[in-house]
């Protein structure tokens, strides 16, 4: 005869201890991952869990304890293809230290969305939470100190455009320099959308590099994350431009800029060389393999959570963590051609 388990009462923590032998306390210390205990004592607790289906009630250890093993990782709506990286390495952090991390999407004006977030905070439902886009929360508010902690760490606009250090152009200046000891004079930069702070620094540190190098840029051409923009860009490019050199604000626009080159008959990189940005992952596998920098995600979703864990632990704070981006030189670079 089968049965409807969603009448049967829920099996309780005590029913578990019993059934494994033990004391209550350590099916409890089971649940929270503290580790101590004996392999075979963890392996009856686990058996009895599954025998007799059960599940924590989160809410309730909540209400107890503020102890749910719980960590929520807020983003705005939209997509980006590193906020994945940035959630896996949060969950490797968290994963690590015994907690769960959960995504949660954040929607409407920062006034809706920071009043949702404290929300959050005084449900119980998490042990801490990080935000990784800005948030307008009150310095002070009562019963702070009895509530869940927030951490601010902004990656990401409202719109899910990058900010912060995901933004970063630092790694412009080692392009430049670079392709400069190379014996480049003259270069063309193939800008992004300038609604992206990325896109703004870029061109920023860009012309910042040329400048005190004493180098030269012949033009910007705004092509708005457009490889179809870049490939004109580089047949609109006259002859006598002087240009031995495109730096594109990310891969999908020296992608169309090395078409646009080949169309004119140029070779890349014994014409011209070409460097991109992001290190999408069909990057090295062109033909040149782009020249191009690595953004390391993961690594500033690791520190948000190890940021968040020091609050948690009354600990200080991890001390920075190490650079995110990096050139990574490929074939699509090479000598300024002669003459």
């Amino acid at each position: 005869m089968s049965v409807d388990r969603s009448t049967q009462r829920r099996p309780t923590i005590m029913e578990v201890a019993r059934l494994a032998g033990v004391s209550h306390q350590t099916v409890s210390r089971y649940l929270r991952f503290e580790g101590g205990l004996k392999t075979a004592t963890s392996e009856r607790v686990a058996s009895a869990i599954v025998e007799l289906d059960y599940r924590p009630n989160l809410l309730a250890r909540a209400m107890r304890s503020r102890k749910t093993g719980r960590l929520a990782l807020l983003l705005p709506n939209g997509t980006a293809v590193s906020s994945l990286e940035m959630l896996a390495g949060a969950a490797a952090e968290a994963s690590e230290a015994g907690y769960f991390v959960e995504l949660v999407t954040l929607a409407g004006p920062p006034e809706l969305r920071a009043a949702r977030v404290l929300e959050l905070a005084d449900s119980g439902l998490f042990e801490g939470i990080v935000s990784l886009t800005p948030l307008p929360l009150p310095a002070e508010r009562p019963g702070l100190r009895s509530t869940t902690p927030v951490l601010v760490a902004p990656n990401y606009d409202e719109h899910m455009r990058g900010i912060g250090e995901v933004a970063d152009a630092s790694s412009m200046v080692e392009i430049i320099e670079g392709l400069a000891e190379q014996g480049h004079h003259t270069f063309l930069h193939v800008s992004g959308d300038y609604a992206h702070t990325s896109a703004r620094q870029r061109l920023e540190v860009y012309l910042d590099t040329l400048h005190r190098l004493g180098l030269r840029s012949y033009a910007v051409a705004d092509c708005s994350w457009s490889a179809p923009l870049a490939h004109r860009a580089l047949l609109d490019l006259p002859d006598d431009s002087g240009v031995t050199a495109v730096i594109a604000a990310n891969d999908s626009l020296a992608a169309g800029a090395i078409s646009g080159a080949r169309e004119r008959g140029w070779d890349v990189p014994n014409d011209l060389s070409v460097t991109g940005w992001d290190n999408n992952p069909v990057a090295a596998a062109m033909a040149p393999a782009l020249t191009s920098v690595s953004i390391e995600h993961a690594i500033l979703g690791r520190h948000a959570v190890a940021q968040l864990l020091a609050v948690l632990g009354d600990q200080p704070q991890p001390p920075p963590h190490e650079p995110i981006t990096h050139v990574v030189w490929r074939a699509s670079t090479g000598p300024a051609p002669r003459g």
